[in-house]
């Protein structure tokens, strides 16, 4: 995920949820949280109860988001926005809990001659993550047209370029899809599962070989003990846990979107 799109995500996450903008730059953003969303995120648990017990004035904190390092933001207290940042994943958290699926539809960029049909389109947006001793996340954006069957990847991307609003347009109406949301579903999970095949799994090799060695020098440590000790299993488990190759994908939302079609594969 590149720092434009991290900045782009935080941008919509606030603006979505009712927060207001103090300060916004190219090297960082100073958020007004809401109450609910002073709850959500800055861990204010005695502070809220208090509030809310004794019938107090709420007092949300402002949130400093760094985005560029600078000589600017060395001076600034604030979370440093990356991604792998704890704060960002908390956001990415929150934003799946909040709004797990939405359904949009494409405002037209100037006034229609005559009635203009929308198209079916199911979002998905995952992160893909590949873990051993080391990790790498990936995040994967999807878009699948439920009438042709055409899939495209980088869907968000797309989606940035569309006026969307949660309520259908004026003189627009949507097409029905052909394609169900249930296997609309499961082709965008077996396009994933396909995708991670064909990537290269060096990666999980090499971590092999790394338990490999470490488990050699633990064996070596114990080689003269005829009864391995307890704290032997513990380690060789350790060495497992931290060196097994393994890939999880998560779900971070999805969506409905109806959008006018733009070229032969109907985007």
């Amino acid at each position: 995920m590149q720092q434009h799109e991290i900045r782009r995500f935080v941008e919509r996450y606030f603006t979505a949820n009712g927060c207001a903008f103090l300060e916004a730059n190219d090297d960082y953003m100073t958020i007004q949280l809401t109450s609910e969303m002073d709850k959500e995120l800055m861990n204010r648990p005695f502070y809220w109860h208090y509030i809310e017990r004794t019938g107090g004035v709420p007092q949300p904190m402002q949130l400093t988001l760094i985005t560029r390092p600078s000589e600017q933001t060395n001076k600034l207290k604030g979370d440093r926005l990356h991604f792998g940042a704890p704060r960002l994943h908390q956001l990415f958290r929150s934003a799946q809990k909040r709004g797990s699926f939405i359904r949009l539809y494409e405002e037209p960029d100037a006034p229609l001659a005559g009635n203009a049909a929308l198209h079916p389109w199911l979002g998905m947006n995952v992160v893909v993550s590949y873990e051993c001793d080391r990790k790498k996340d990936e995040i994967v954006s999807l878009g699948l047209h439920l009438i042709s069957g055409t899939m495209i990847e980088s869907f968000h991307e797309r989606l940035r370029e569309r006026r969307l609003t949660p309520k259908i347009p004026d003189y627009c109406f949507t097409i029905s899809p052909l394609i169900k949301l249930r296997s609309g579903i499961i082709r965008l999970e077996q396009y994933i599962r396909g995708r991670i095949a064909a990537d290269d799994h060096t990666w999980a090799a090499e971590a092999h070989e790394r338990w490999a060695d470490d488990l050699a020098l633990l064996d070596e440590f114990y080689k003269d003990t005829e009864e391995k000790p307890e704290c032997y299993y513990r380690e060789k488990e350790a060495l497992e846990k931290q060196y097994k190759p393994r890939i999880t994908v998560s779900v971070i939302n999805g969506g409905l979107f109806y959008l006018m079609p733009r070229s032969s594969q109907q985007l």
